[in-house]
């Protein structure tokens, strides 16, 4: 396009035509937009494209640098065109060449800006999106409904596959895989539990109360009381404390007291001759009488003459 001045149409998909082709689809009965089927003599591949003008000289087609690529024609091959009408399409799987176009900020928007001037699009065909000064190349994967589908005034589903330049990230083998978390070995009833099975944590020691040593303030040494004695009582009602070694000292028991009984006070182990009297009392010391002040008295002065 850039021999006739109209390198701005190297990013769409129309062609120009001669004039006399429009006279001869004017006598037909065809579709709009006018869509056309283009093929190499050569080896057979086709393509599809739209047409801009009927411009050009008579047996001469001018087409976009990047749909002779795709056909790979030359210039002064032979190209048979045909008139088509093709179903608008509904969905479409695009894959870009490099992954550079997926940096771009809104890719999808940067795509629908540049299809509108497109008429068309074939599976296996690669078009050219030009953004920022820089030329992007997208295969046409997949289409639907029809491998050829017509893009204009359609609202068609775009997707995206993995650009051709795309390497996986390759998998780190080096590192050891962690190994499971084994379960608790849990023996059947009736069966003793295997030597495989997770040993009982050990029991904390329990508390023991008063297990301390003692001073005595005089500096003596202080008796000894082991803490597995233990107190019992006897059936005759006379208590006794068991020691460590086994043997039982009996309780003193107060004088007079049966079986059976009780006594609560200070008199309870004394010995009978110790024993007060009911009418005896103490004896108190008598106070000694406090010596009286002397009280006061009128007039009890003495008097001097002047004479």
């Amino acid at each position: 396009m850039a021999c006739i001045d109209k390198a701005h149409l190297e990013n769409g998909d129309k062609v120009i035509l001669p004039p006399s082709a429009l006279e001869r689809l004017s006598s037909l009965n065809i579709d709009y937009p006018m869509l056309f089927e283009i093929r190499n003599e050569k080896d057979g591949s086709h393509s599809h494209c739209g047409v801009l003008e009927f411009t050009a000289d008579e047996g001469v087609v001018y087409m976009p640098h990047w749909m002779q690529q795709n056909m790979l024609l030359e210039e002064g091959d032979l190209v048979k065109l045909k008139s088509v009408s093709l179903p608008k399409g509904t969905y479409v799987k695009l894959r870009p060449h490099t992954k550079d176009f997926l940096d771009i900020s809104n890719p999808k928007a940067v795509l629908e800006t540049s299809l509108r001037n497109y008429t068309c699009l074939t599976v296996g065909d690669s078009f050219m999106v030009n953004y920022n000064n820089k030329r992007y190349y997208i295969d046409v994967v997949e289409a639907k409904p029809a491998n050829a589908i017509s893009i204009v005034e359609t609202d068609c589903e775009v997707d995206f596959t993995e650009p051709l330049d795309y390497v996986e990230p390759e998998k780190d083998y080096g590192r050891p895989a962690p190994a499971p978390a084994t379960a608790p070995v849990v023996a059947p009833f009736g069966r003793p539990p295997s030597n495989k099975a997770i040993e009982q944590p050990e029991e904390a020691p329990k508390f023991a109360a008063f297990i301390g040593s003692g001073n005595r303030l005089d500096g003596k040494a202080a008796s000894t009381f082991s803490s597995s004695s233990s107190l019992s009582s006897n059936p005759g009602g006379s208590s006794s404390v068991a020691g460590s070694s086994g043997q039982q000292e009996e309780a003193p028991k107060p004088a007079g007291m049966a079986a059976g009984k009780v006594l609560f006070g200070g008199n309870a182990l004394r010995k009978p001759g110790e024993l007060k009297k009911p009418g005896e009392k103490k004896k108190k010391k008598e106070k000694e009488p406090e010596p009286e002040e002397p009280k006061f008295k009128a007039f009890g002065g003495t008097g001097n003459r002047l004479k």
